[in-house]
């Protein structure tokens, strides 16, 4: 595609002077001085780009940093870029490339330019222009999720093209050569990039990746083929491909995990590691026979997203404080509850990561080991060669450990191990799989371990849940139906006599038309205070003891519907996500 009418170049040589950012935020955006040299000192120490810095310590806003640096270089700001970009770039440009130097080409019917969101890159810029044969074509700046958004569109736009035509590639193939395919190993080991089965499970994988998908689905059905991914929670729909290219798919996945694609009775586990657009994915496959040929599940753990810092998770401030007065305890058990996908690893690993200190000692032992963290010994559950949780823990208190994080207690000799542990002088935590706090103590004294052994070692049980956040793009205020505020417990009647305001996502490109981006946790942080520590010498019923937390003389434990919709009030996320995640138990 030849660019429109040709402008002359933005680009600066090296040598101009510019004007100093520094002095620009100060002038535009009112900066003080102090914010400026706590950046300048910081800058000096570790090096780094000011504005970045800046932005990091909340001094400045994106926008001011871009009218700043469009000030600075003399480029023109374009705040938002618009819809429908061309994508004649991306066979001749790499996604990581443009996101790397934070650059798109931009081709419209209105023009021609290239948007960049650091004119610092204005080398690798020049390059992208000469690539595309663009010499001479304006440049804009642009904010970088602006950049970042088009990026993904027209990727993604392209991605579809190429799918569909795999589709049809496959379809087209005779089903009797891919039956033989699949007996002959060697010829699957051999297939180039250019079989379709590999080309669609590479865009897959990279359609998913790129999206912040969890997990990939594969499902057979009677007649038709179903790949979903899930992203923030809930299943989408991907690619239908044709009945007959299933057994070649799972055997391309088989392979790449190192399974046996020889056996499809039983089901299989396995593990792939890829990169894809300079992030490094860990992917733990599981297959399943069903009637209709192997399932197959793919956990995709992206492993630039290790640790999140304890404040970003979404504690309420009082309740952010307790737990890191909690985590600081000598010994004792810390739970963690919740079902399977509700983000429980991710919180304990933000704790451990507070603890990680050269005078800690730290060790692990999981199933699986989800990432690996620096500083911290991690041993993985082997069921073949008997290494169980019960097992590894017996080992790891004879390694002089200060904090045990144990991934699950599964069973009652698991269970008293780990209270051994803590009574010994260790900080142990876990999880376990159950609807609330309150319910953790019921499901340990049903494993066998003796109330008052419970009372004296438990410093605290956390219940969560995972909510979708609105998407900041198309956020809109709206009024809830009578019915949902009457379920939250808010009467229609005082909302509409009050100041609430309530949000909601009306859909846009970025959330891919779902009103949501992102997830966040509500939680329930239940201390074993004293009361509750006597009431479970008595009962072990969760309702009783739910009601004892509840009704704590310094306010008492807040529960996850409660956090929830603390959560809406803010405008984090609406009423319908925090229904469809806590449980009927906190129904009012």
């Amino acid at each position: 595609m030849q660019p429109g009418t040709a402008q002359e170049s933005a680009a600066v040589p090296p040598a101009v002077d510019f004007p100093l950012l520094g002095e620009l935020l100060q002038k535009s955006c009112g900066l003080e001085e102090s914010a400026l040299q706590a950046a300048l000192a910081l800058q000096a120490e570790k090096g780094g780009r000011l504005g970045e810095i800046l932005l990091r310590q909340g001094a400045i806003s994106a926008a001011e940093l871009a009218g700043a640096l469009g000030q600075q270089f003399d480029l023109p700001l374009m705040e938002r870029l618009p819809e429908g970009i061309s994508p004649f770039f991306v066979s001749r440009v790499s996604i990581a490339g443009l996101k790397k130097f934070k650059m798109i080409p931009v081709a419209t019917p209105q023009g021609s330019w290239l948007a960049l969101a650091d004119p610092a890159f204005f080398q690798q810029a020049d390059d992208l222009a000469r690539l595309l044969e663009w010499e001479g074509v304006a440049w804009v700046l642009a904010p970088e999720a602006e950049i970042v958004k088009a990026i993904n569109a027209a990727y993604d736009q392209t991605s579809a093209q190429v799918a569909d035509q795999v589709m049809q590639d496959m379809d087209e193939e005779d089903p009797a050569s891919i039956l033989t395919a699949i007996e002959e190993t060697a010829d699957l080991l051999d297939d180039t990039s250019d079989a379709p089965v590999i080309k669609l499970v590479n865009l897959v994988l990279t359609q998913a990746v790129r999206e912040g998908a969890s997990d990939i689905h594969i499902e057979p059905y009677r007649d038709r083929v179903k790949i979903r991914k899930r992203v923030d929670g809930i299943l989408y729909d991907m690619y239908t491909p044709p009945r007959h290219s299933q057994a070649r798919l799972v055997s391309r996945i088989k392979i790449m995990a190192g399974m046996d694609i020889a056996e499809k009775r039983l089901p299989q586990d396995g593990r792939i590691e890829i990169r894809i657009a300079q992030r490094n994915v860990d992917i733990r496959i599981s297959t399943l026979p069903t009637a209709f040929g192997e399932r197959v599940v793919m956990r995709l753990l992206d492993k630039a997203n290790t640790l999140l810092p304890l404040g970003d998770l979404g504690l309420s401030a009082a309740d952010f404080q307790l737990f890191r007065r909690l985590i600081a305890a000598p010994h004792g058990i810390i739970l963690v509850t919740g079902p399977t996908g509700s983000g429980k690893t991710t919180t304990l690993y933000s704790a451990l990561n507070v603890l990680n200190t050269p005078d800690i000692n730290i060790i692990t032992i999981e199933d699986p080991i989800e990432y690996q963290i620096n500083g911290i010994s991690q041993m993985q559950v082997n069921a073949r060669i008997g290494l169980s949780f019960a097992s590894g823990l017996r080992t790891i208190v004879r390694q002089d450990p200060d904090v045990i994080l144990v991934g699950e207690i599964r069973d009652g000799e698991t269970a008293q191990i780990a209270i051994q542990s803590a009574l010994t002088g260790h900080l142990v935590f876990s999880t376990l799989h159950t609807n609330d706090a309150a319910g953790a103590v019921t499901r340990l004294i049903d494993m066998g371990v003796e109330p008052f052994l419970v009372a004296s070692s438990v410093n605290a049980i956390m219940a969560q849940r995972l909510v979708r956040t609105i998407c900041p793009q198309c956020r809109e205020p709206y009024q809830p139906s009578a019915e949902l505020l009457q379920l939250a417990g808010l009467p229609p009647a005082a909302v509409a006599n009050s100041e609430l305001q309530f949000y909601r996502g009306c859909g846009c490109s970025a959330c891919r038309q779902t009103g949501y981006r992102g997830r966040i946790g509500i939680f329930e942080l239940m201390p074993l205070s004293p009361v509750i520590k006597n009431l479970l010498l008595t009962t072990s019923e969760a309702g009783k003891i739910k009601e004892a937390a509840l009704a704590e003389p310094d306010g008492g434990m807040r529960s996850l519907r409660d956090d929830g919709i603390a959560k809406v009030l803010a405008g984090i996320t609406t009423l319908e996500e925090v229904f469809r995640v806590s449980p009927m138990s906190d129904q009012r």
